[in-house]
């Protein structure tokens, strides 16, 4: 199965690091990271497991868990993150999901074949408190993940769901949006902006961000 944009993530049960996980029980009305790893006591797993602890409080006020596999053991898991813990100063406070039958690497497609046929590839999904996938991104087993595009995609996501805005190339919290081209009553433009807006063109409009409590939700 080839999962897309859009698309339900699918539900599992599986153990991990912090006991039997049921996908969608546990992520409740949060926003979930589900990622994959190539395998356990690896160098760049290691730092990567490692930065995503000491983001916990930014993944917290987005409303974001966090839960990391790999097709290692539940014991395997516990072991390194012993390592992880102590090599990269940090707690590790999410779950790691086990998957030695890679059941749920399957389900997600996170084995590519012609990458490595037995262990994951670094696969991200982003998913909404609707269970929708929102965004997918593989990287090869060399590349560490950049986790604060991870978390200005987040951003991004939760901006444009609740304003009729998207957001452009490189855009941080606070910087001007895009007013989406499908918005072209100038009475409800006046009321969702009052700040204004900069017509470039007819179909790029910039206006202040609507947001103005980042941080603070």
């Amino acid at each position: 199965m080839s999962l897309r944009l859009g698309d339900i993530a699918p539900d599992f049960e599986q153990q991990s690091s912090d006991g039997p996980i049921r996908f969608h029980e546990w992520l409740g009305d949060s926003w979930g990271v589900l990622f994959s790893h190539p395998a356990d006591f690896t160098p760049v797993c290691t730092t990567e497991l490692g930065l995503t602890a000491k983001l916990k409080d930014a993944f917290a006020e987005r409303d974001v868990k966090a839960i990391a596999l790999s097709v290692d053991s539940v014991d395997s898991h516990l072991e390194w993150i012993k390592d992880i813990n102590e090599t990269q100063n940090c707690v590790v406070n999410f779950p790691i999901i086990a998957d030695p039958d890679r059941k749920v690497s399957e389900l997600y497609g996170m084995i590519h074949p012609k990458a490595d046929d037995t262990h994951t590839v670094r696969s991200l999904f982003v998913i909404d408190p609707n269970k929708v996938i929102r965004l997918m991104i593989t990287y090869p087993a060399s590349t560490g993940r950049n986790f604060n595009e991870i978390l200005r995609v987040i951003d991004s996501l939760q901006l444009t769901d609740n304003h009729k805005v998207a957001t452009p190339g490189n855009w941080e919290r606070g910087e001007d949006v895009v007013i989406v081209p499908s918005l072209q009553d100038e009475e409800e433009i006046k009321q969702r902006f009052p700040k204004g807006y900069d017509k470039v063109r007819h179909y790029l409009r910039m206006t202040p961000d609507p947001k103005t409590n980042w941080g603070g939700e």
